[in-house]
């Protein structure tokens, strides 16, 4: 049996994980999740694919079903604030090392027998699909991480898909259009599954990969209502939005200056945001990772405030802070363009720019970005 983890060692564990990269495909997780005795099999599943607001749409969805006296279990990535954000059941979220202890001898077992180790969305995907058999749920509601053809969540055999979106992001990985990526996200869709589609597009290809039913909705509140019905098999009361509120979405963290966190990190992102805010202008605080459309995505920033304070996460896909500011003045779009390669120093100069010109603050272009802010989030942000 495996050893009681600290939180310190658990977090330690997951981190030097990071080392091994990203790493597409599924048989170190079917490897795995045999070793654990197969916990997937043990519940129903909601997958959540799609480019924007997967997490979002899986907490509704789990709020959904909770009013519908379930016991839902959750898995969300990535996290802003901790590990623990990325478990949940009945509504809590449950401890990094509380989840990881029980997998670790199977993992051992399984970097001995394959060629490549365990990857840390891996480990991290098992543990929380092992939670929830542990924890008994009536049903898992499990967010991909990345495309879902070969994603380690694609070993659920879900009876209901959630596809949000579909737009360009992480090309790279998945494809260079809309319809490429479409096909590495429909891919997860299993004979007879229901197929909750948020763009009409893909209705067509549901259908050719075996989807029972589709079923189109055009609101995050639809599509979860869509997939809690489906799973159910009966109507389902709409639960309150802050039941699904998450870290670093709309997020709402100071009002001297107003300021938001939002981790807006694809022009779609970025487009969507703009619809939800006011017209105002107001002072930008961005970091942008290299491998996104950085152009496009400041545009798109151009129209939500003419003042930018260029930054950097400790991500290293992110861009230099100097890097954006170039990018950013170059563009011709902003009134004012600032560089500050700390991102709390980058914070603090917005901070100052919105209050003298009686204006909120925009903090965003990344959930990375958010994550550097852990440490003065309990406090709030003042």
């Amino acid at each position: 049996m495996s050893a009681t983890l600290s939180p310190a060692d658990a977090a330690a564990i997951v981190t030097a994980r990071e080392r091994f990269g990203i790493r597409l495909g599924l048989e170190r997780m079917h490897r795995l999740l045999a070793e654990l005795m197969h916990p997937e099999r043990r519940y129903p599943a909601i997958h959540v694919v799609g480019t924007n607001a997967k997490s979002t749409t899986a907490r509704t969805i789990e709020a959904s079903l909770r009013v519908a006296g379930l016991r839902v279990g959750t898995y969300l990535s990535p996290h802003v604030v901790s590990f623990a954000e990325r478990f949940r059941v009945d509504g809590e979220e449950l401890e990094l090392d509380i989840v990881l202890s029980p997998i670790l001898d199977a993992v051992a077992v399984c970097d001995r027998d394959r060629p490549e180790p365990v990857t840390q969305f891996e480990l991290l995907t098992a543990a929380g699909l092992n939670a929830f058999a542990t924890h008994d749920v009536d049903v898992a509601v499990v967010e991909a991480g990345l495309g879902g053809r070969f994603d380690a969540t694609n070993v659920l055999g879900a009876d209901a898909v959630v596809v949000t979106n579909i737009a360009l992001d992480h090309q790279e990985q998945l494809g260079t259009t809309r319809a490429a990526i479409a096909e590495e996200k429909l891919a997860v869709i299993r004979e007879g599954a229901t197929v909750v589609l948020g763009e009409p597009e893909w209705e067509g290809r549901a259908r050719e990969l075996g989807a029972g039913e589709v079923i189109l909705a055009h609101t995050t509140d639809g599509l979860a209502a869509a997939a809690a019905e489906a799973l159910t098999g009966r109507p389902v009361a709409g639960a309150d939005a802050a039941a699904a509120a998450l870290p670093g979405r709309r997020e709402l963290v100071g009002d001297d200056p107003p300021e938001i966190w939002d981790g807006a990190h694809n022009p779609h992102a970025v487009a969507w945001l703009s619809g939800q805010l006011d017209l105002e202008e107001r002072v930008l605080v961005l970091s942008i990772l290299a491998d996104k459309d950085v152009d496009e995505m400041l545009r798109l920033f151009s129209e939500l405030g003419d003042v930018l304070v260029a930054t950097s996460s400790a991500n290293a896909r992110a861009l230099a802070a100097a890097e954006l500011a170039a990018r950013a003045a170059d563009s011709g779009r902003f009134e004012r363009v600032e560089a500050h390669e700390d991102p709390l120093e980058a914070r603090g100069l917005g901070r100052e720019l919105a209050r003298a010109r009686g204006s909120s603050l925009l903090v965003s272009g990344s959930l990375y970005l958010l994550q550097e802010f852990v440490d003065i989030r309990p406090r709030r942000v003042p």
